[in-house]
């Protein structure tokens, strides 16, 4: 039996018959650009191999099925019934937003595949989100484009899984590739793709240690962020470009804004065509802020960045995603990836901690 048969006979044995359309989306890695997205700033994220999976095909009556291969057990959802909890939240969020664009949709039985790891702050859910509808509006020829994907994937998450997020994780996994950096404006979308700088490769990293953005202090980050803005009598902290300007508010409002002026500083500057060497300076220095100014690192993150940073062939490091555990990323020597990656993950292992080592180079 091929993958492709394989494949279908999995979606059989739930259902009871063939998916009519399939579809996929990449997680990503965020090289800079940390908490600004929902602050109207610069982000600059790129594709990884991992993907996420759909499989689907109309429903018989009038309940929508969900079943991933990653987790036990089939949810059943009904619109205007109970809402379903945990990943299926994702899911009947997303049909929920599109039923509202188009009277095309109907009940559906989905199938869901993945190696994008959850917990990692690799958009586990923004890929399952943009797979879901990407599947969806293939489905019931419902004609939205790839911005339209990410926006709608976005209001899913924050309106049915209560996760007040920011648009990059969505636009990432809509638009980008693997082969290059997504320089986005999250105020006006305006993006274009970049090369990674010359003579380098990418190496992520799980800490080993799960995040959940909805049980964390992200949506309390957020609220501070806004607070700072109304202190500072502007509608987002996009709209300042000079880190000293937070030094106004009072503990810790001026390290969160700091974080954030800083931030989108920082890619501005990486997307200026600066060397190999001074992006891992700025990766560097992202870290220290993120760690320091913002607080979303944890001891295990700081270990796993001090190793990568202190390594020769490691142009810089920092934690990627939202923070309170997940992965962290590191601009290598091109070429170096594996080796040094897996030197990094023992020493890292040898401290105690269980990593994984998640992309090296190409």
């Amino acid at each position: 039996m091929n993958d492709k048969d394989a494949k279908l006979s999995g979606f059989a044995d739930f259902f009871g018959g063939r998916p009519e359309v399939e579809a996929s989306a990449p997680g990503r890695v965020n090289l800079l650009g940390e908490h600004t997205d929902y602050n109207d700033g610069f982000v600059l994220p790129i594709a990884i191999p991992q993907r996420t999976w759909v499989e689907i095909a109309r429903s018989p009556d009038e309940w929508n099925r969900f079943r991933s291969m990653n987790m036990n057990g089939l949810v059943h959802y009904q619109p205007g019934g109970a809402f379903p909890s945990g990943f299926a939240a994702y899911l009947a969020g997303c049909i929920e937003v599109l039923r509202e664009e188009s009277e095309a949709m109907t009940p559906v039985n989905l199938l869901v595949r993945s190696d994008v790891p959850m917990g990692a702050g690799l958009s586990s859910s923004a890929a399952l989100e943009v797979a879901v509808l990407r599947g969806l509006c293939a489905l019931f020829q419902i004609a939205v484009d790839d911005v339209d994907i990410a926006l709608l994937a976005q209001q899913a998450e924050i309106r049915f899984a209560g996760v007040r997020c920011g648009i990059m994780d969505q636009m990432a996994a809509s638009l980008a590739d693997r082969q290059h950096m997504l320089f986005l404006d999250t105020r006006t979308l305006e993006r274009r793709l970049l090369p990674l700088p010359e003579h380098s490769e990418l190496i992520v990293l799980d800490s080993g240690v799960p995040r959940s953005l909805a049980d964390s202090a992200y949506n309390r980050r957020r609220a501070e962020c806004e607070e700072a803005a109304g202190l500072l009598g502007i509608s987002m902290l996009r709209d300042l470009d000079a880190p000293d300007l937070a030094d106004v508010l009072p503990e810790p409002l001026n390290r969160r804004a700091r974080h954030v002026i800083s931030e989108n500083r920082r890619v501005l500057d990486a997307v200026s065509g600066v060397s190999a060497g001074k992006f891992g300076e700025l990766m560097n220095a992202s870290h220290a802020s993120l760690r320091d100014d913002f607080e979303v690192s944890l001891p295990a993150l700081d270990c796993l960045v001090e190793l990568l940073q202190n390594h020769p062939d490691i142009y810089g490091a920092r934690l990627t995603g939202a923070g309170f555990g997940g992965a962290c990323v590191a601009l290598a020597r091109v070429g170096r990836g594996g080796e040094v990656g897996a030197a990094v993950l023992a020493a890292y292992q040898a401290k105690g901690y269980q990593g994984e080592l998640l992309v090296a180079g190409d």
